[in-house]
């Protein structure tokens, strides 16, 4: 609608001011109805958006008066109506924003402990891995002194029987821990898991290939106890 309240200038296009209608009681047979609820005037205006009729809202025709101030309570009642809805509305996107601020902050925690127990598994696999290698590494000497004794000549099978039980013993023992010996006499030399301590020249063996291993060398897993020392051939 376009056009001015001719009492107070606010225009006829303002909705939060301006109550329109096309249907009255009293001024039938006009197209537009209109009321400005800043001053209370009442404007008719024909089919070709003429003015046709206007009047105060405190007018004497109490008929006049009476059909204002019920256009009026609507047009309140309705504002009230809009306005709750709104902050209902309001209320309702905070609730959803704060649904999704705690749901990411429960994904970041979740992700975040995920992590840490994923770490801190780790972290005890390579100190348990840690403090079995520490505790094999003493009693290595042990085992090599058994060993030895093993290959000892003695006419005391007995007493040969008895420390073969006992080496066999501590070589469960190291199994059950996952210790794994490391003899690699025939295979190609690694230096990631021996030490040379020692070159010959032999031609029936290949190129940098381990001869003889003085000691045994020991791990778990990856991580070396104690390296192997050997003889290389042909390096």
């Amino acid at each position: 609608m376009k056009g001015f309240c001719p009492n107070c200038n606010i225009a006829l296009g303002d909705k939060e001011n301006i109550i329109l209608t096309k249907e009255s009681k009293i001024f039938k047979g006009h197209n537009v109805y209109c009321m400005c609820k800043q001053c209370g005037y009442v404007m008719v205006y024909n089919k070709d958006r003429d003015l046709v009729f206007s009047l105060d809202r405190f007018s004497d025709d109490k008929e006049v008066v009476t059909e204002i101030s019920e256009l009026l309570n609507e047009a309140t009642n309705a504002e009230v109506e809009l306005v709750s809805k709104t902050e209902e509305k309001t209320e309702e996107e905070k609730l959803k924003e704060q649904l999704e601020e705690t749901k990411d902050q429960y994904l970041r925690l979740m992700a975040e402990y995920d992590n840490f127990r994923k770490r801190s598994a780790k972290e005890r696999l390579e100190i348990t891995a840690m403090a079995t290698g520490n505790a094999i590494g003493e009693i290595l000497p042990v085992i090599d002194n058994f060993e030895r004794a093993l290959q000892t000549e003695t006419q005391d099978e007995s007493y040969k029987a008895g420390v073969q039980m006992i080496f066999n013993q501590f070589m469960e023992t190291l199994k059950k821990l996952n210790v794994e010996v490391i003899d690699p006499t025939g295979e190609t030399f690694d230096p990631n898991i021996a030490n040379a301590v020692n070159q010959i020249e032999d031609p029936e063996l290949g190129e940098n290939v381990v001869a003889q291993t003085f000691q045994k060398g020991y791990k778990i897993g990856d991580k070396v106890i104690r390296y192997a020392m050997v003889v290389v051939a042909n390096p």
